[in-house]
């Protein structure tokens, strides 16, 4: 990414103790991630910050206000943010075994009629590309995924389920993911895995982290 298309930066405070920063387009960039992976590295380093969670092409920063003045935070955001991104070491490629459809995947099957697919055809879009690991919050462990097919790309249900349980493998909007707890959900169930995405007594406790990569791996297709 050249200086030149660098993507615009929003800035604003929320609350006394936290400042967001915000470069989210209406699409999904992964070089734009990239540079909030950088910028979190970065203000993690600074004085005065106490934790820095990437998003969705955005950046929540959390700041002890009585160490580090708000505007003066804001005007080292603006700095480091214009600042080259270096190399990355590339994060963990895991691969996720998941069971499609059934009880567990009790979408499946309505998911792959609204597009015109068999459920075969749906599940084999959604295996085939190695998702990214943008972002991880909203929950304890919850990934949110870059790199899902647009052609599985469906609005979240006008009415959530008040208890998606734990391992449920879903789409919502054009984003894939994985449930670490039982919460409620508008995201579509495609499937399920038995791999754990949250542990509070490992150290880290979540499984993946921001820059891992995904694959996921259909163990089979119940009807």
């Amino acid at each position: 990414m050249t200086s030149d298309s660098i993507p615009s930066l929003t800035i604003s405070m929320e609350g006394a103790g936290a400042l967001l920063a915000d470069a989210a387009g209406p699409v999904f960039s992964d070089a734009c991630q990239q540079r909030i992976w950088a910028l979190a590295d970065r203000l993690r380093e600074e004085p005065g910050v106490e934790e820095a969670v990437p998003g969705m092409n955005n950046l929540m920063v959390v700041f002890d206000p009585l160490r580090l003045d708000p505007a003066s935070l804001e005007a080292i955001v603006a700095r480091r943010w214009k600042e080259p991104v270096t190399g990355r070491a590339e994060g963990r490629l895991i691969e996720v075994p998941v069971s499609y459809g059934g009880s567990a995947g009790e979408d499946l099957l309505a998911f792959s009629a609204a597009k015109d697919l068999t459920p075969e055809e749906v599940v084999a879009r959604h295996t085939a590309p190695i998702y990214g690991v943008a972002a991880v919050g909203a929950m304890p462990g919850f990934v949110y995924l870059s790199g899902l097919d647009p052609a599985l790309s469906m609005p979240r249900r006008a009415q959530p389920r008040m208890a998606v349980p734990k391992g449920a493998v879903i789409v919502g909007g054009s984003q894939a993911g994985i449930m670490p707890v039982t919460a409620p959900s508008g995201w579509h169930i495609l499937g399920h895995t038995a791999l754990s995405l949250f542990d509070p007594l490992a150290e880290p406790p979540a499984a993946f982290r921001p820059g891992d990569r995904i694959r996921f791996v259909a163990r089979e297709i119940l009807r």
